[in-house]
């Protein structure tokens, strides 16, 4: 490493779609066509009512510094929602809104967590996470998660893999890369183990609203309503197709959340009041559109998995949650590397499973977040290549 720069900018690692994307984007400015399975960005616009929530708060003058903790009318919609979607009702005190859910995952940890202590995260994982620890020089404690599992967490493993030195728990349901969604006995179990052994519990849920197969959500956060230890982060990225906005939530216990207000104000001071008031209409106004693109995805999500468990040598389970497939490709004898780039020099943008953990090699992850006319034609470039 460059001697000018610190140890833990050597340790940055960044977010691996990001850097396939920046690629991808580069040979498209050559004229290469590219179907894009790399990135979880909606190809829906953000719903009118939201967007003109914004344009009317610009026209309003609310342009200007706000509150660090979040616009008090937002944080008041948000206890609002989350009594509606998690059963209870916390306190605005409890309530931080949040520049993106990216964001809060590294605030959230900074705030919780010392240098070479343990978390406990699943492998694979988002990539923010290892990235976030690997930043802050925290050790994270990997529980595989097995495709003959479904991809969903065995509690009783993730608890002999805690240590004296375990500070916090990390969990994705529904999960980015694989999809899985954890299910109701699952998330008691685990709030009771994170109870026992006095860790804190996050519950990344920014594809709360992104299940199928009529599974019922759930947040572990309605058995202490994120007073004690369970901290709840989410986000409209995904679900609202709002990813451009950055905005997102924490709600946790009330000397965390100071804790998370207080950083915000150090590193970017607010959240932009306009921003909030579209996160406003996002959360009172109309979901229509919102069910409407959940409906279109349930339809993507089932042409890509019959289309992929077509393809000679992969396999694919069809996943409960999200708007990702972790397709199996270890008959077609190319590692997980290897595929990514023989997708991409066939005019694919996928993700090779070991971007998202050593447990991912074997995989690769492809987003529905796009046509099924480009589903269907980025199936068929991927079979053409593999029948050469």
């Amino acid at each position: 490493m460059d001697y000018r720069l610190s140890s833990a900018a050597g340790r940055l690692m960044g977010q691996p779609m990001f850097k396939l994307l920046a690629r991808i984007k580069e040979m498209e400015r050559e004229g290469k066509n590219i179907i894009h399975f790399e990135i979880g960005d909606p190809d829906f616009d953000t719903p009118e009512n939201i967007k003109m929530a914004a344009f009317r708060s610009i026209e309003n003058g609310r342009t200007h510094y706000t509150d660090s903790m979040g616009v008090y009318e937002f944080r008041e919609a948000i206890c609002n929602n989350t009594l509606k979607t998690r059963g209870f009702m916390p306190d605005i005190k409890q309530v931080v809104v949040m520049p993106s859910a990216n964001s809060a995952i590294f605030m959230t940890v900074s705030c919780l967590v010392n240098p070479d202590d343990d978390v406990v995260i699943t492998d694979p994982c988002f990539p923010t996470y290892t990235s976030v620890l690997n930043y802050c020089g925290i050790n994270a404690i990997k529980i595989p998660l097995r495709e003959e599992n479904g991809f969903r967490l065995d509690v009783d493993e993730l608890e002999k893999a805690i240590t004296p030195k375990t500070r916090l728990i990390i969990v994705n349901s529904p999960n980015n890369p694989t999809g899985s969604v954890i299910y109701p006995e699952e998330l008691k179990r685990l709030f009771y183990v994170a109870e026992k052994y006095n860790v804190f519990l996050v519950s990344d849920e920014v594809y709360s609203l992104m299940i199928y197969n009529d599974i019922p959500f759930y947040s572990p956060s309605i058995l202490d309503q994120c007073k004690e230890r369970v901290i709840v982060i989410d986000g409209f990225s995904k679900t609202h197709a709002m990813t451009g906005w950055r905005l997102g939530m924490v709600i946790g216990p009330s000397d965390f959340t100071e804790k998370i207000g207080l950083t915000i104000q150090t590193i970017v001071s607010c959240v932009p009041p306009f921003i909030q008031d579209a996160g406003i209409e996002a959360l009172t106004g109309s979901r229509e559109a919102i069910y409407d693109m959940m409906n279109i995805y349930k339809e993507r999500r089932d042409v890509l998995v019959s289309g992929l468990n077509n393809l000679p040598g992969i396999s694919c389970k069809i996943p409960d949650g999200a708007f990702y497939c972790f397709a199996n490709i270890t008959k077609t004898e190319m590692d997980s590397r290897a595929f990514a780039d023989f997708a991409l020099s066939a005019g694919v943008g996928i993700l090779p499973g070991t971007d998202f953990g050593e447990c991912g090699e074997g995989f690769i992850r492809l987003c529905y977040a796009n046509s099924k006319e480009n589903i269907i034609e980025g199936l068929n470039r991927i079979n053409l290549a593999l029948s050469k």
